[in-house]
């Protein structure tokens, strides 16, 4: 009978030779590393494993029965909805994720999102590159107007440890920031309903997951609320805000400014949206808040750290 092994099944989404898998080798000592699986490659790639390591794949109830070696899935991630918890249950088979790797990555790319919207940097870049400054009678450019984060008002819509980061970065700012009563979530003293404070913040930044009562919280109703000079910022997940109706409403002048860094599908094979190119004050950037080399360096290490719990009888981050 062969071995069994540890087959990681998207390596390159989490690792381009600029990491240290060792602590993955140290923790398992036979695996298959697979660059990227397609769904239909899934099953041949977890039967004879012991332990599949998955970030965004697709890891569903067949592929899971088909696999009767199977032990642990350990998620490169903190969402789980990629794989069928139910049918890992059935078959007392552990999932754990990790947590809290990011923190630091995504805090920083949100604040990148509002320096670059406030500062407007993205349009005196392209006026530069346009020869606009060259043919300046003064010595500087003033044509976009530049504001400043202190005084302002910050809006945080889901206050976990990714939420309250922020606005820690905020008040370290000058801003003040108001917390938004999570729709779906427990009530909780000192939190405003979303309504009540769309209307007062400069600028919102999303934290919460994507549920049924979190889907298109953002729509054409909300956006309305807001005033016309404020700046959304989403890093969460894209199915949050309804991207028709937010570049629309960009278009129109009815938002100052949106920074996003996830769209409701992923890779946007489809198109979206938000891809437009006459959208003004729009920042898109490719779902890659977390990634820093140092966050996907902690990632590793998670994962590793996982492993070595479930084979020592102790699991952590165990989410089934």
């Amino acid at each position: 009978m062969a071995e069994p092994f540890a087959s990681f099944l998207d390596l390159e989404s989490v690792a381009r030779g600029d990491l240290d898998l060792s602590p993955l080798e140290a923790a398992f000592p036979r695996w298959r590393w697979h660059a990227a699986t397609a769904l239909g490659q899934v099953a041949a790639r977890t039967r004879g494993a012991r332990i599949l390591v998955t970030n965004k794949v697709l890891v569903e109830r067949s592929a899971i029965c088909q696999a009767p070696g199977l032990e642990l899935v350990c998620v490169a991630a903190t969402g789980t909805n990629n794989v069928d918890l139910e049918a890992a249950r059935e078959r007392g088979i552990a999932v754990c994720n990790v947590t809290g790797y990011a923190t630091p990555s995504v805090v920083q790319h949100v604040f990148a999102l509002i320096l670059c919207l406030v500062t407007r940097l993205n349009s005196y870049q392209a006026a530069v590159a346009a020869g606009a400054w060259q043919r300046s009678p003064h010595f500087c450019l003033l044509d976009f107007p530049i504001g400043e984060l202190a005084g302002r008002t910050l809006g945080i819509v889901g206050h976990g440890e990714l939420g309250r980061r922020v606005a820690e970065m905020g008040r370290a700012f000058g801003m003040q920031v108001l917390v938004a009563q999570r729709p779906g979530g427990p009530q909780q003293a000192q939190r405003l309903p979303l309504t009540q404070l769309l209307p007062r913040v400069d600028v919102l930044s999303l934290h919460c997951p994507l549920t049924p009562q979190t889907k298109n919280l953002l729509g054409r109703a909300q956006l309305g609320l807001m005033r016309s000079d404020a700046l959304l910022i989403n890093t969460a997940r894209g199915g949050l805000v309804d991207e028709q109706a937010l570049a629309d409403a960009l278009r129109a002048g009815r938002l100052g400014g949106a920074g996003v860094d996830v769209l409701s599908e992923e890779p946007p094979v489809s198109g979206s949206p938000l891809l437009a190119r006459d959208i003004p004050n729009l920042v898109v950037t490719p779902h890659i808040a977390w990634a820093s080399r140092e966050s996907r360096q902690r990632l590793v290490l998670g994962v590793a750290e996982n492993i070595r719990g479930f084979l020592a009888g102790s699991p952590r981050n165990q989410v089934a």
